[in-house]
């Protein structure tokens, strides 16, 4: 069964935020990286070990990852069926350990 997608709650709402203020200065900025950000995130449905684990994420057994991309972290938890999308926070924020 191949995995899935499944995204938090939280995470969407960062998304959309993040979106939201990109666009107050450039809306082409804003689409591009959203656009690129769900790519990034589509392509761990082939590798989802392609990133190295989370070291904000505390008692990480390996299964949590994050990776950076236009100055935001998306961080991850993926198991035999599905990767869920935890988290996205831009990286000038303060990294906060959950």
């Amino acid at each position: 069964m191949p995995l899935i997608i499944k995204w938090n709650k939280r995470a969407i709402n960062q998304l959309i935020k993040a979106i939201e203020y990109i666009e107050k200065d450039s809306v082409q900025n804003a689409e591009k990286v959203k656009n690129d950000l769900l790519t990034e995130i589509s392509k761990l449905i082939a590798n989802p070990e392609r990133y190295n684990p989370d070291k904000y994420h505390l008692n990480n057994d390996g299964s949590f990852r994050a990776f950076e991309l236009h100055s935001y972290r998306v961080s991850y938890r993926y198991t035999k069926n599905e990767i869920r999308i935890i988290r996205i926070r831009h990286t000038r924020r303060n990294p906060k350990n959950y």
